[in-house]
């Protein structure tokens, strides 16, 4: 249930746009992170919370006359509150093709089992 397992928070002048769902045992997180270099992006875990904080250079444009700007540069946040459920020290984190995607397992005593009835 996502409201057991997270509650986001988006802080910084931007915004990193995500889906998550569950599957499989786990959780999976994507974030939407066109233009941003791998090795801006810092994923860590402190206090059941998942921070995902990323930086986006602004371009150096000298003598334009801006129309429209909406890509935002800059330090940009997310945090995830993570449930008790969850495996912190299990998570995985991957970049490619501007998606960074987190999987987040749940703990193998948390998952739902069936109890043979006899």
């Amino acid at each position: 249930d996502f409201d057991r397992f997270a509650a986001s928070l988006r802080t910084g002048p931007g915004m990193m746009p995500m889906d998550l769902y569950e599957e499989a045992g786990e959780y999976v997180v994507r974030f939407d992170l066109p233009g941003i270099d791998p090795s801006s992006i810092d994923v860590s875990v402190a206090n059941q919370v998942l921070t995902v904080t990323v930086e986006r250079s602004r371009e150096h444009t000298d003598g334009v006359n801006w129309l429209v700007r909406e890509r935002p540069a800059g330090r940009h946040s997310r945090l995830l509150r993570l449930g008790p459920t969850v495996d912190a020290g299990a998570i995985d984190a991957h970049y490619e093709n501007g998606v960074l995607t987190v999987k987040i397992p749940v703990r193998p005593e948390a998952q739902p089992r069936r109890i043979e009835v006899k």
